[in-house]
C-alpha cells in the first residue's frame, strides 16, 4: 500500500503529537500515541502486525512487523512499571522475545513511591534483567524530527495489543482459524465501544469480572498442569489433580463463553446481562399521608381549575387532599413515598437524570401523550428503572437520545404502561427475572435492539400495541438453562411492523436433538390459540391457566377470524414456544433422573410458559414474522 505509514520506519509519516508526563521529575515529553482511532489500530493489526496469523504465531508475526519498523537503538524512552518510573536509552532491540535492550540516560531521572530507587539500585535491577526490558513497559520520548515516529507507534501497538487484547488463553485455542477475525476484531471494537460509552456500565463491570475470574483460575489451571506434566509417578495424587485440572477447565471454558458473548457486538445485546437494581423503596410517609404531585412548567388559572375539575376532585373529596407542586417531573418523582401520586401537565419536560422508581406510585400525563414530552438528555445507562410492587405509568410520550440502555427497565414488581408512546435509542421495554409488564394501547418504535426484550421468569402481557421500526419486536430470552424459570407471555392484538429483523425472535442454544418431538405435542395442550379461545368459556379454562380478567376481556373483543396469514403467525409463534417449552420439561426430568429420581411428576414442571398468542398483526418485518437464534 503505497499510501500507508505503517509497514516501513522509511516513511515517516504525519508527525505524532507529544505529552507531558505526570509527575513531580521534569522528564522530556513523551510520544502522544494512546490517543489514536479504531480504524488506525484496526488497519495496523489487520495489515501490518498480524495479518492471518494464527494464536501461536502472534508473537513471530509481531517480531517481524517490529524488525521493519522499529529503530534499532538511538532512541530515548521512559520505561515505567507500578513502582517507578526512570529514563533510559535503548542501545539494541531483541525483536524475538519483544524486549529492549536499555542502559540508564544520563543525567539520571528516576521518579518513585519511596526513595530506594537509587542510581546504584537501578543499575542492580538492570543487571538481574541483563538489561532487556519489555517494549510495552517503555513510552518513546519525543523527537520533533519526525525520524521515530513509526517507534513510538510500534511500541504503542505492541502495549495496547498485550494490555487489551491479548489473553493468556489464547494459544491453547490455537486452530485453524484466523486469530484476527476471531479475538482481535471484536475486542477491538468492545474496547472502542466501551470507550465511546455504548456499553452499558453494568456490561462492562460484567465483562471485567468475568475477566479477573477466567484470569485467576487458568492461572490454577496452568500450576496443576505443570504438577502433572512434571511427576512421573501414576499416584492416586497425580489422578487427583487430574480430575481437579479437567473441572478448573471446565469452568474456563464457561467463562471464556460468556467473554466471547459480551465481545461480539450482536451477542452481548442478544443475551445481556443480570442486572440487579440496589433501588430501597421509601415505604409510607412517616405522616401516613398520601401526597398528589403536580408538575408544571408554569400554572395558569385555566389549567389549575380543569385540573382539580377532571383529576383532584372528580373522586369523594371527604377527606383534604394534599397536593405538591413541581416544575420537574423528576424531582416529582424523586419526592414520592409509597402511594402517592404524580399528575404531569402539558409540556416539553427536558430531564438529565435517571427515574428511580422503587415504590408504588402513580405516574400520568394530564392530556394526550404527544402533549406531554419527557425527553433524557445526556449519556447515561437508564431513563427509567422500577422496582416497585405496582408502578402505574399511563399517558406520556417519552423521548430517548445518545442512550446506552432501554428506556424503561422493570427489575422487580409489576409495571402496567398504558396509553404511552416510547421514542427509544437502543432496546425499548426490558422485563428482567421476576418483574412483570402489562402494557396496553402503547406505541414503541426506533429501539436499535428489541423492542421488548423478554428475561426468564419474567411475566410479560401486551395488550393493543404497535411494536414498529426496531431491530426486532420482541426478543424472548434463553430460558433453557437450568437456573431459569420459563416465562409466561400474553400478546393480544398486537401491531407488530417495519421491524428491521423479525417480529418476534426467541434465542436459544442448539439441543443435541434440535428437533420436535411427541413431547411438544403434549405441550401444545397448555397454549390457547384464537380458534379455541373464541370457542371456549372462561369457566371452561382450567383454574391454574385460566387469563387475567382484562385479558379475557380482550379477547372476547376479537373473536372475528383474523386473515389466514396472520392466523399462521400467531399459530407459528405458540408452536416454536410450546416446542421449547418441551425441551425444558425433558432437560429438567433427565436432571432429576441423574439425582436418582427416576419418576418424574409432571406436576414438577408447573412453571411451564403459558402463552396467548391472539389476534397479533405481523407486517413488513424484514426477516418475517418469527424467528430463532440458535448459538
Amino acid at each position: 500500500d503505497s499510501c500507508s505509514n505503517y509497514g516501513s520506519r522509511d516513511k515517516p509519516g504525519p508527525a505524532l503529537g507529544r505529552t507531558v508526563p505526570n509527575g513531580s521529575v521534569l522528564f522530556p515529553d513523551i510520544f502522544h500515541t494512546d490517543h489514536l482511532l479504531f480504524y488506525e489500530r484496526f488497519k495496523a493489526y489487520q495489515d501490518y502486525i498480524l495479518a492471518d496469523c494464527k494464536a501461536s504465531e502472534v508473537k513471530e508475526f509481531t517480531a517481524e512487523y517490529l524488525e521493519r519498523v522499529l529503530e534499532p537503538s538511538g532512541w530515548q524512552a521512559v520505561w515505567r512499571t507500578n513502582v517507578f518510573e526512570v529514563l533510559v536509552e535503548v542501545v539494541d532491540v531483541e525483536y524475538s522475545a519483544l524486549k529492549a535492550v536499555v542502559q540508564l540516560s544520563e543525567p539520571f531521572l528516576c521518579e518513585s513511591q519511596d526513595s530506594t530507587f537509587t542510581l546504584e539500585c537501578m543499575q542492580e535491577l538492570l543487571a538481574l534483567k541483563e538489561r532487556q526490558i519489555p517494549l510495552q513497559e517503555l513510552w518513546v520520548v519525543y523527537d520533533q524530527s519526525g525520524e521515530f515516529d513509526q517507534t513510538a507507534l510500534a511500541v504503542e501497538h505492541v502495549r495496547f495489543f498485550y494490555q487489551c487484547i491479548w489473553r493468556t488463553w489464547d494459544e491453547d485455542d490455537d486452530d485453524d482459524f484466523d486469530y484476527f477475525v476471531r479475538c482481535v476484531e471484536p475486542r477491538l471494537r468492545l474496547h472502542y465501544d466501551i470507550l465511546e460509552h455504548r456499553v452499558p456500565s453494568g456490561l462492562v463491570a460484567d465483562y471485567q469480572t468475568l475477566l479477573s475470574e477466567c484470569e485467576e483460575l487458568y492461572r490454577k489451571f496452568l500450576n496443576v498442569r505443570n504438577n502433572i506434566s512434571s511427576s512421573d509417578s501414576d499416584s492416586e495424587v497425580e489422578n487427583v489433580s487430574m480430575v481437579e485440572g479437567l473441572k478448573l477447565y471446565e469452568e474456563i471454558e464457561h467463562l471464556k463463553q460468556k467473554l466471547k458473548l459480551i465481545e461480539n457486538p450482536l451477542l452481548r445485546y442478544v443475551f445481556g446481562y443480570q442486572k440487579y437494581s440496589g433501588l430501597q423503596p421509601k415505604g409510607l410517609r412517616p405522616t401516613g399521608t398520601k401526597i398528589t404531585h403536580v408538575v408544571s412548567s408554569t400554572m395558569m388559572a385555566s389549567l389549575l381549575q380543569t385540573l382539580i375539575r377532571d383529576k383532584l376532585c372528580s373522586e369523594s373529596c371527604s377527606e383534604e387532599l394534599e397536593i405538591q407542586f413541581h416544575n420537574d417531573p423528576l424531582a416529582a418523582v424523586n419526592a414520592c413515598f409509597e402511594g402517592d401520586r404524580v399528575i404531569i401537565c402539558p409540556g416539553h419536560y427536558v430531564v438529565d437524570g435517571v427515574f428511580c422508581i422503587a415504590d408504588s406510585i402513580e405516574l400520568e400525563g394530564y392530556g394526550l401523550p404527544d402533549d406531554i414530552v419527557i425527553e433524557k438528555q445526556g449519556k447515561g445507562d437508564n431513563f427509567v428503572d422500577c422496582t416497585g410492587a405496582n408502578v402505574r405509568i399511563s399517558s406520556l410520550k417519552l423521548v430517548q437520545h445518545d442512550a446506552v440502555e432501554g428506556i424503561l427497565n422493570i427489575h422487580h414488581g409489576k409495571t402496567t404502561l398504558e396509553n404511552c408512546v416510547l421514542q427509544c435509542e437502543t432496546t425499548g421495554i426490558t422485563i428482567r427475572t421476576s418483574a412483570e409488564l402489562l402494557m396496553k394501547n402503547s406505541d414503541l418504535y426506533g429501539a436499535k435492539g428489541a423492542g421488548v426484550e423478554i428475561y426468564p421468569g419474567s411475566t410479560c402481557t401486551l395488550l393493543d400495541n404497535g411494536i414498529h421500526h426496531c431491530k426486532e419486536g420482541i426478543l424472548i430470552k434463553n430460558f433453557l438453562d437450568e437456573h431459569y424459570d420459563i416465562p409466561k407471555i400474553t400478546m393480544v392484538n398486537n401491531m407488530i411492523h417495519n421491524n428491521e429483523g423479525y417480529g418476534v425472535v426467541l434465542v436459544r442454544p442448539t439441543m443435541p436433538s434440535d428437533v420436535k418431538d411427541a413431547s411438544a405435542e403434549r405441550t401444545k395442550g397448555i397454549f390457547l390459540f384464537l380458534k379455541e379461545t373464541s370457542k371456549t368459556s372462561k369457566s371452561s379454562i382450567p383454574r391454574q391457566e385460566q387469563l387475567p380478567e382484562c385479558v379475557t376481556d380482550e379477547l372476547e373483543l376479537y373473536e372475528q377470524a383474523e386473515t389466514s396469514e396472520q392466523t399462521e403467525s400467531n399459530y407459528e409463534i405458540a408452536d416454536e414456544l410450546g416446542a421449547a417449552t418441551a425441551k425444558k420439561s425433558q432437560m429438567h426430568k433427565k436432571r432429576l433422573s441423574e439425582l436418582g429420581i427416576t419418576e418424574a411428576d409432571d406436576n414438577l414442571m408447573s412453571q411451564e410458559m403459558f402463552v396467548s398468542i391472539v389476534g397479533n398483526q405481523f407486517k413488513w418485518n424484514g426477516k418475517g414474522s418469527f424467528g430463532t437464534f440458535v448459538f
